[in-house]
């Protein structure tokens, strides 16, 4: 798999955790601990696809 391919990847992978943050944030019974799980790998995609920008 090329980088640009890898990053790529990772970009649709950050893109599916925004939607389902938006949905988790939306429904009644949200679980906060889902959520926060959620973003914390959504911040750790992005900040690996920053480290291969620089690249």
């Amino acid at each position: 798999m090329s980088l640009a391919n890898h990053v790529k990847e990772l970009e649709k992978k950050h893109k599916a955790l925004e939607d389902a943050i938006s949905a988790a944030v939306n429904r009644p019974a949200a679980d906060d601990l889902e959520i926060q799980s959620m973003k914390r790998e959504k911040l750790r995609l992005k900040e690996e696809i920053a480290r291969y920008a620089q690249a």
